[in-house]
């Protein structure tokens, strides 16, 4: 168990009962501040449906977050939702391949989303030439997009790991079909 308790909407007073997403843990845990858990998931929303921002693209960088940081709540809740995106097995399995500096199949673009979102997990910087690549590529908004999609997910996984969060049961098929290589796993299953 979390070191939050998980509320449901009939602990949430009238005006909150329309939180979205509250059947997740993480917006059930942070609902104890529900005005901020309606903004958090309002921006995750944003990010999914709202944005011009290419979804594969979205989810790879999301999902180099999760990988990056060892976040197994992270990684396994979007790997389910890159899947829903049109992600593939492929693609994702080239994420641990990507970041221990292997070639894949994907394309420079994608390659350089991944490169982005790994400098601003494990360095906290976005170095000019990487910057530049994505600029060449993405107009203005979706490059906003993008930067902010890596550092609310990279704000979000260290918020879980503070929390404990749980994994959902539903979820823990993904890790056995895509491990997390490193043993930086730091949410409870």
């Amino acid at each position: 168990m979390g070191r939050l308790r998980n509320l449901d909407h009939a602990d949430l007073a009238p005006e909150h009962q329309d939180i979205p997403r509250l059947k997740s843990n993480i917006t059930r845990a942070v609902a104890h501040s529900p005005k901020l858990a309606r903004l958090v998931a309002g921006r995750g929303m944003y990010l999914r449906h709202d944005s011009g921002l290419n979804a594969r693209l979205r989810e790879l960088a999301i999902l180099q977050v999760g990988y990056s940081t060892g976040s197994a709540y992270e990684w396994a809740h979007h790997v389910d939702v890159a899947l829903s995106f049109g992600v593939t097995e492929e693609d994702i399995r080239a994420i641990a391949k990507e970041t221990q500096g292997e070639k894949t199949h994907l394309e420079p673009l994608a390659s350089a989303v991944l490169a982005a979102a790994r400098s601003m997990t494990d360095d906290l910087i976005l170095p000019q030439a990487l910057f530049d690549a994505l600029a060449a590529e993405l107009d203005t908004a979706d490059l906003v997009d993008l930067l902010v999609a890596i550092g609310e997910y990279n704000g979000l996984v260290r918020v879980m790991a503070a929390i404990e969060i749980d994994l959902e049961d539903e979820y823990v098929e993904y890790l056995a079909r895509f491990p997390l290589s490193s043993a930086r796993a730091v949410e409870r299953i």
